[in-house]
């Protein structure tokens, strides 16, 4: 039994979400508007302000599929709704981000800055050199951005420096002992 494929999703006030044809879902908000192709072995049915997921039977790929839609589905609904925001923090000595016209520079102790395009439907924000906004309906797009980010220098557990994520706790080691 699938505990999160049978929750109902509440649809706020605002959003519209249409089902089409191959199961293909659009969700159209304040904030914009997201499309989805879901398996064809489940059911969508809007009744009201809520939706439902359904499967048609208890194989194991069904049930499987029946959550992880549900879920997908759900976080359409939030991100255009809310949106969704990742904020990175960075630790260091000469550590710094700047933004460049559309592009995000990052100096973090290499021999040159490193560069990351801004993709399409996301926002990214550098309030002050050591902080890093990164902000978009979508929330596969807005972690996977950040992960990249951070995957340039991820904090080292010695001095802690390097980019992490906002209230991450980074397990500091003890360094070598004097005799």
């Amino acid at each position: 039994m699938s505990r999160i494929g049978n929750k109902v999703i509440a649809i706020p006030a605002g959003v519209e979400v249409t089902v089409l044809a191959n199961n293909e879902i659009k969700v159209k908000g304040p904030k914009g508007e997201l499309t989805r192709q879901f398996n064809e072995l489940l059911g969508f049915e809007i009744e009201g302000a809520q939706i439902t997921v359904t499967r048609p039977n208890e194989e194991k790929f069904t049930k499987a599929i029946h959550g992880t839609s549900r879920a997908l589905l759900n976080n359409m609904i939030v991100g255009i709704s809310d949106g969704y925001k990742r904020e990175l923090e960075i630790t260091g000595v000469g550590y710094r981000a700047a933004m460049q016209g559309n592009k995000l520079v990052i100096s973090a102790g290499f021999s040159h800055p490193v560069e990351f395009d801004t993709p399409e439907g996301l926002t990214i924000e550098v309030p002050n050199q050591t902080t890093i906004i990164i902000s978009g309906i979508n929330k596969q797009i807005v972690g996977e951005f950040a992960a990249n980010v951070r995957k340039v220098r991820p904090p080292e557990p010695y001095k802690g420096k390097g980019i992490r994520y906002k209230g991450e706790h980074v397990r500091r080691k003890e360094g070598k002992k004097a005799k």
